[in-house]
């Protein structure tokens, strides 16, 4: 077992991710619905690939958008889940400073993706709902890749200078991070220096990200019910409405976890650190594991693909 509390160095060659500060004992246990989160998560979001892939009729752009977003989710879980399950199983809390970056850069960047995607997906309901004979024509191929293209460059560009600035400080007090993964504000805070240079930007880059995403998706939405709502009968509101569920739904099991994982992480003081670690844990779990569930639930599409591929396989 490692003392976190008499560790400490001068040069930053490794990190030792404590865990779960406080529920050390319960890590065995924590590690149960964790894994099985991973595990659905993997599963899920392959699946979803797998039937995007082989069925020509699933070729659209919401299905395109669907499946970067499901190489995204598998990208963030990835990143943290299997040394998250390390420490809970083997104790194997140290990560080299170089790795830790990699891994923080990783998750930022892709939260970033996913925010962007979420974007794309609510403008490919704005167009299919209000101006539903030009779909095919605005959102072609070549534009919907373009569209993915710019979510990436954005989350990578934006992110790539909190790495750097991790780097540029010199660590003298402990090389122990309260957390299970290499969170930026839970690495820097160890810095011997300065570091409001780091917190401003990240605020920055957050509220620039969440801002303008959050405020495009709303736009979206607003012509969308105004779309509906001139609509002449209830059942067809119902049933155009009812395409636009399963991106809600997602939309929230995003945005929710990461408004209290931020707001918690910088403005309360009195929350306990092992329920900041845990939140920010769940931002990072659960929306990778029910985006699969909610758009092969919610969709009829996938829904018909699924049994289609099913039937096939029985007979």
């Amino acid at each position: 077992m490692v003392d976190f509390n008499s560790t400490t160095f001068t040069n930053p060659s490794t990190f030792f991710l404590m865990g779960i500060p406080g529920l050390e004992d319960l890590h065995i246990w924590i590690s149960i619905p964790f894994c099985s989160m991973y595990i659905v998560a993997l599963l899920g979001n392959i699946f979803i690939l797998f039937i995007i892939k082989t069925e020509t009729a699933l070729h659209e752009p919401m299905f395109y958008f669907l499946s970067m977003l499901a190489i995204t989710d598998l990208t963030l879980s990835t990143s943290t889940l299997p040394k998250m399950l390390g420490i809970f199983w083997f104790s194997d809390h140290e990560i080299s400073f170089h790795a830790c970056l990699t891994q923080m850069f990783f998750i930022h960047a892709f939260s970033g993706v996913e925010s962007g995607l979420l974007v794309a997906m609510a403008l490919d309901r704005y167009v299919a709902i209000c101006n539903p004979l030009r779909h095919s024509s605005i959102l072609t191929n070549s534009v919907v890749a373009h569209i993915g293209m710019v979510a990436l460059l954005r989350g990578l560009v934006l992110m790539t200078p909190h790495p750097f600035l991790v780097r540029r400080w010199p660590y003298c007090q402990s090389n122990v991070v309260p957390h299970t993964y290499c969170e930026h504000m839970a690495v820097v805070k160890l810095a011997c220096a300065d570091i409001s240079i780091n917190s401003l930007y990240s605020l920055a880059v957050i509220i620039l990200i969440v801002g303008t995403d959050v405020t495009c998706i709303s736009l979206s939405y607003v012509q969308i019910l105004r779309t509906v709502f001139n609509l002449p009968s209830n059942d067809a509101r119902l049933k155009t409405l009812s395409t636009c569920g399963s991106h809600v739904c997602v939309i929230l099991t995003f945005y929710i976890p990461a408004l209290f994982s931020f707001l918690t992480h910088r403005f309360s003081k009195h929350i306990p650190l092992h329920t900041h670690t845990l939140l920010a844990n769940m931002y990072l779990l659960v929306p990778p594991m029910l985006n699969p569930i909610i758009y092969g639930v919610r969709t009829r599409h996938i829904r018909e693909c699924v049994l289609q591929l099913f039937m096939t396989k029985i007979n």
